[in-house]
């Protein structure tokens, strides 16, 4: 499980280092657009089961392409190196934001990297709704 929340920087060559606690041992990642303005981060494992479900949705409808073309025209393949880091495209820096801090948070079965001040707009707007939220959730039984 993922779960956590790191602050780090890329490097001039766009490296980002992934906290051992989140590589687990994982040589290459997949590295997408994400929501609300992040990356999303796949194992590969996590990838598959990804897109599997996204082999489902119609595409006789129209919101089902676009989502499906943003998703995957952004995907890559990020090995890891050696220092533990990944480089991180020019166009997914640009889509995020990303331009030096950045903040690598833990989702359950992905990783996003958000630009720092992204993710601190992101967070008051959460955290004014956390209670909120977690009612309608209760209500879904969750």
């Amino acid at each position: 499980m993922l779960i956590g929340q790191y602050r780090h920087s890329l490097d001039g060559k766009n490296r980002l280092f992934i906290p051992a606690r989140l590589r687990q041992n994982v040589r290459k990642f997949i590295i997408t657009s994400g929501l609300e303005g992040c990356l999303f981060v796949y194992t590969p494992e996590n990838w598959r089961k990804i897109t599997e479900r996204l082999k489902t949705l119609p595409l006789t409808k129209a919101d089902a392409r676009k989502f499906l073309r943003t998703f995957l025209s952004g995907a890559n393949e990020c090995p890891v190196d050696d220092q533990g880091r990944i480089l991180i495209p020019k166009t997914l820096c640009s889509y995020a934001n990303i331009r030096k801090e950045v903040i690598v948070v833990g989702v359950l079965d992905r990783i996003e990297i958000w630009s720092k001040s992204n993710w601190e707009r992101y967070q008051k707007e959460a955290e004014k709704q956390f209670v909120e939220v977690a009612e309608k959730l209760v209500d879904l039984g969750i």
